[in-house]
């Protein structure tokens, strides 16, 4: 790995990517140091990990915890896509437009005392 390299971290619900991108000759994508196809399991979660990535080539080391995998793959769409900004200003413009620089600050909402769960109260009974 060259010394020149882009960070950025990349949020979607509980789930953090902390991203490296260095330019290369050929795209390669890392994830907690295994291949992205070793670490996400179908290519629809591939996918949305290489879809900021159209038109360039970098390779990209990712660190990743928490959430489920779906959004440990949007985490790292939006890290790279981050990244990409800071190298570029001028992808900006496509990036916002794809909805790749936005997080998605939607998380679980907590359990209430009194309460079954978030919002669901005890089942009323007459009597």
């Amino acid at each position: 790995m060259t010394d020149k390299y882009i960070e950025a971290v990349g949020r979607r619900k509980t789930a953090t990517a902390r991203v490296r991108i260095t330019p290369a000759s050929k795209t390669t994508i890392v994830v907690n140091e295994k291949s992205v196809e070793a670490y996400f399991p179908t290519a629809q979660l591939q996918n949305i990990v290489r879809e900021a990535l159209e038109g360039v080539t970098f390779s990209v080391s990712a660190h990743v915890t928490g959430g489920g995998v779906p959004a440990q793959a949007e985490a790292i769409r939006h890290g790279i896509a981050r990244a990409l900004v800071k190298d570029d200003d001028t992808r900006r413009k496509d990036l916002k437009a794809a909805g790749f620089l936005k997080r998605d600050p939607r998380m679980k909402e907590r359990k209430k005392f009194g309460l079954r769960s978030a919002r669901r109260a005890p089942q009323w009974s007459k009597r």
